[in-house]
């Protein structure tokens, strides 16, 4: 198998994936706040939509596009920009809908299935600095001369999807498992909608000024 690379090669990118999986950044916040506002299922099909995302970043990077997209101004201003906006538009929603719990359980105004795998899905592809990333990062554990740096570009992506899946599906469930002692403590909730906002609005504004090099 051409595309597997060397143990000691795969051994520090997955402890480098795992530490990063246990970083903060605007997918791993999307997933607790669909998971608190409309629970396990709806945080889940948003984490799909991540991963998702990523499988597209990593395709992207194997065959040169992500290059492209960062070395032409007009095309990383629109990401960017597109990407800020988003986040901001999350935030608001995240004011406006983070606490509205049915009394019979039932989160009202939920967001669909589909929705949750779009949020997912564009959180993670209008980020520019995951592009600048995997651009940066999966390529450190290949050769430019192998034969099939391709493949083992895209074995690493997918891999990195694996190696994260424990701490994302650990994360969803937990803020499920918080959200019913949550909706007994109103104003904690109330003030955890504003922290998820203010979280979504600080990504937006690093990823507003994100540079292409």
């Amino acid at each position: 198998m051409d595309f597997l690379p060397s143990l000691p090669t795969f051994l520090a990118f997955t402890v480098a994936i795992l530490l990063l999986a246990l970083t903060p950044g605007p997918d791993m916040t999307l997933w607790i706040s669909r998971a608190l506002r409309d629970g396990r299922k709806i945080g889940l099909m948003s984490f799909v939509g991540t991963n998702i995302g990523i499988t597209i970043h990593t395709m992207l990077v194997a065959f040169g596009i992500a290059a492209l997209i960062v070395a032409s101004p007009t095309a990383f201003l629109i990401l960017k920009t597109g990407g800020a906006a988003y986040l901001v538009w999350l935030a608001v929603q995240a004011i406006r809908k983070g606490s509205n719990f049915a009394v019979n359980g039932n989160r009202e105004g939920a967001t669909s299935l589909t929705g949750a795998l779009l949020n997912g899905i564009w959180v993670n592809l209008l980020n520019p600095k995951i592009i600048i990333f995997f651009m940066t990062f999966l390529p450190q554990f290949v050769s430019a001369s192998d034969p099939n740096v391709t493949g083992k570009l895209i074995f690493l992506g997918i891999w990195s999807i694996v190696v994260a899946l424990p701490v994302g599906l650990g994360v969803i469930f937990a803020a499920d498992f918080l959200s019913s002692w949550l909706q007994a403590n109103r104003k904690v909730l109330r003030s955890l909608d504003y922290t998820i906002a203010s979280v979504f609005s600080v990504f937006a504004v690093k990823i507003f000024f994100t540079q292409a090099n």
